[in-house]
Formats: structure tokens, sequence, C-alpha cells
């Protein structure tokens, strides 16, 4: 078996090594780049969303490249995903693929349904491997969360434009390298320490030394908020305009919520977002709907100075929330401003709405100072 997956971000550094841990041969395609997005665009439907038409090119880049087993997740309600493992198969067979297509449906309740899926990847014999190939999943994953968050922050008070780039990739490639969870969290320590040291300020990560610095939250469909190719890299370009960014979706956190508790059925913090969302919206749309709402109505009440929704052409819960953002903006003052993308997008037209939204914001914090 010689076994590949989409691309999301850098969170493929802690799926290769699950799967690599495990025995598994892993076959990972490149980047997203405009190969890729051709190569989609051109075998999918034309209203099929762009994580769909990027995921179609990622798979057929890494079929190229001798892979013969996909893994893809699952899900459930409104939203397309449920769907994307059909209408991707049926794309690739009828392109002469040769592959076997895996896919990882939500537990629901069911912790060995689960189970049963990745012992059908790697074998029951296999088995005994979980647990350590897990700890160093995890390891690996928490630690890409927290390089993230902390990238974030302070980018925007980098002393050369590029720094933090620069350490950021550094630190991934150590983190891609550790063999055991004590060698990843030693490379984040260093990576942190790098980081703060390219900065002109040396307060506390997450706090702003400059009370002008705009902060901006980013929301919307987890695949448009996680890939910087398809969002194209408005966090990176918001930090080197000084903005320090507030991502809503972290992987580690979606893993915790849509994997760990929906197998136990415990509690789960996307209730508390459904609550804010009430007032607004009061019904599950399918996708990051709610959890698009409910995410502005709390940063509103952090006192963020706007919001950047994230979302793909034809996305349903996007467009649903979308329309109600306009009213979540009026009613709790938080400027905000939705991107719909495509395989049409330009990354100059994207550039010049975020300079202008920031602007605003600025001139707007200036103001009220």
């Amino acid at each position: 078996m010689k076994l590949t997956f989409a691309h999301l971000g850098d969170y493929h550094i802690a799926v290769k090594a699950l799967f690599e841990t495990l025995g598994v041969d892993v076959v990972l395609p490149p980047p997203p780049t405009k190969r890729t997005m051709s190569l989609g665009s051109l075998n999918s439907p034309e209203f099929a969303c762009l994580p769909l038409k990027i995921g179609i090119g990622n798979y057929l880049e890494a079929l190229e490249m001798g892979a013969d087993t996909i893994v893809m997740v699952g899900g459930i309600g409104p939203c397309r995903l449920g769907l994307y493992c059909e209408v991707q198969r049926q794309i690739l067979e009828g392109l002469g693929c040769d592959f076997k297509m895996i896919v990882l449906e939500p537990p629901q309740g069911r912790p060995d349904r689960l189970l049963r899926q990745v012992r059908d990847i790697i074998g029951a014999q296999r088995i005994s491997r979980l647990f350590d190939a897990l700890r160093l999943t995890w390891s690996k994953l928490t630690a890409i969360d927290r390089l993230n968050k902390i990238t974030l922050c302070l980018r925007p008070f980098e002393k050369r434009k590029g720094d933090i780039t620069r350490v950021y990739e550094a630190s991934l490639r150590r983190i891609d390298e550790a063999a055991s969870p004590k060698e990843v969290q030693a490379a984040a320590g260093n990576a942190r320490d790098a980081m703060k040291s390219v900065c002109k300020t040396e307060g506390r990560i997450g706090k702003a030394e400059d009370p002008l610095a705009p902060r901006i939250g980013i929301v919307g469909e987890v695949f448009m908020v996680l890939e910087p190719f398809a969002n194209c890299e408005i966090e990176k370009r918001l930090g080197e305009m000084g903005v320090i960014v507030d991502r809503s979706i972290y992987l580690s956190d979606w893993a915790v919520e849509h994997v760990i508790k929906d197998a136990f059925r415990i509690f789960r913090k996307s209730k508390l977002l459904n609550e804010m969302a009430k007032p607004y919206l009061c019904h599950f749309v399918g996708g990051h709907g709610v959890e698009t709402i409910g995410s502005t109505v709390a940063y509103a009440n952090e006192g963020l100075d706007g919001v950047i929704q994230v979302a793909p052409f034809t996305c349903m819960p996007e467009i649903i929330a979308q329309d109600i953002l306009a009213k979540i903006s009026r009613d709790l003052g938080i400027p905000a401003m939705t991107l719909v993308l495509d395989e049409h997008s330009s990354d100059t037209g994207v550039l010049t709405r975020l300079e202008a939204f920031v602007d605003m914001i600025a001139m707007s914090k200036c103001r009220r100072r």
C-alpha cells in the first residue's frame, strides 16, 4: 500500500508521522500550486467548491507519483463534504486512475467504528503500535498549532519583513524530523525563542506592545481558513501589514471536538459557540456556518477590531453566514468583510481588499484614541 492524502496547511507533517510510525508507505503530494488548481478545476464540475477542486488536483499529483490508496475524511449534514468521497471517486475513476479510497467517517458516539476504520488502513497486526503513533502525531499536531499562534501574534513586530516566516519554516522542518514527543517539544521551544529574537518587542506573546496594532479574527470554512494556498496567504499578508491575527479554527481543536468528543459524546466547546450564535442563527446549517457566526460574536465581545470571513464560492453554509454577518456588524459595531474565493481569484485582488480593510480599521482606531 502506498497511501496519500490531500494537503491542509502544514498539518501533513503530523498525518505523515502517524502513518509512517505505523509502517505505512506515504506518498506525499507536493504543496498546492497553480498546477494543482488547474488539474482540479479541469476535471471537476464548474459549480464544485474550491476544496474539492484542490483535493482532486492533490490526488492526481499523488497518483502520478505512485500512490495507490487515498485516505480522506467524511462528513454529515447539509455540507457537501459528505459527498466528496463519491464525487472524487467517480472523477478519478472516469480518468482511468487505479486506486483504493478509504473514508474516515465521523464516529458519532461509536469509537469502535473509528477503530475499525483505522484497522482497515493499517492492518490488525499494527494496532499494537497505534498508541505510540498517536502520541507522536498529537505532539506534532499541537506543536504546529502553538507555532502558528506564536507566528500570528509576533509577525507584526518582526524586525525585517520575512524574518518570522523564515524561522517558522525552519522550525517546521525540525518538527517534521523529530522522532519522539520529547524532540518535538524541544523543537517547538527553540522555535519560540528564535521567533522572539527576531522581533522588535520582547513583550508577552499574544499581547501587542503597540496599542494601535489592529487585531483581526479569521472565520469561515475550515479548509479555506487552514490552507494558505486556498486563501491567498491572508494571515501572512495581514501580519506583514502590522495586524495581529486571531484564527478561529485550529486542527488540534477540530480533532478534539469532532473526533474524540464526538466518539464519546462528551460536552463540546462548539456548543458554547452555538449559544453565542443563537440570537442570529439558531439552526444547524452544515459546515462551519454556525461556528462562523458564534466566533464573530465572540470576537466582538473580546474587543477585536474586525473580522474576515473566508469562504469558497458556492458554499451554502458560509453564504448563509455571510448574510448574517452584516447584522452582527451593525449590532455589535465590529467591521466584517467576506472573501469568497475560487480558482479565478487573484492574489492582487485579495491584497487590495485586505489593504483597504486594514486602512479603514486603522483610521477608526486613531479616531477613537
